[in-house]
């Protein structure tokens, strides 16, 4: 079942997933006119294909061990870590631990 997106106002919770990261799909918080906020979940070993976004990006990671390759950079990021990209740039993504991520995507770029 799809997880509803917050309203105006809701509370939600980011907190790392824990033993309940396995079980746990990737799904949008919210979506609005400018932005859309995700938790990304990305088991070991598992990779999100290069792609890219109009809009600038930031990730954060909750949890775990994400490997973000943009171009000729790779970041790993560990829980804490935050990371700002420019939109348009091609990225991939794969999990070196079991991990969650906070990903927010501007829809309208400059």
């Amino acid at each position: 079942m799809a997880q509803p997106h917050l309203a105006s106002g809701q509370l939600g919770s980011v907190l790392p997933l824990g033993a309940q990261l396995a079980s746990t799909p990737s799904h949008a918080l919210l979506k609005a006119a400018q932005l859309e906020v995700m938790r990304v979940v990305l088991r070991a070993g598992k990779s999100m294909p290069e792609h890219r976004v109009a809009g600038e990006i930031t990730v954060q990671c909750l949890e775990g061990v994400v490997d973000f390759r943009a171009g000729a950079d790779v970041h790993r990021l560990r829980a804490g870590d935050f990371l700002h990209l420019a939109g348009g740039v091609p990225h991939e993504l794969t999990a070196r631990e079991d991990a969650s991520l906070l990903v927010t995507i501007c829809l309208l770029p400059a």
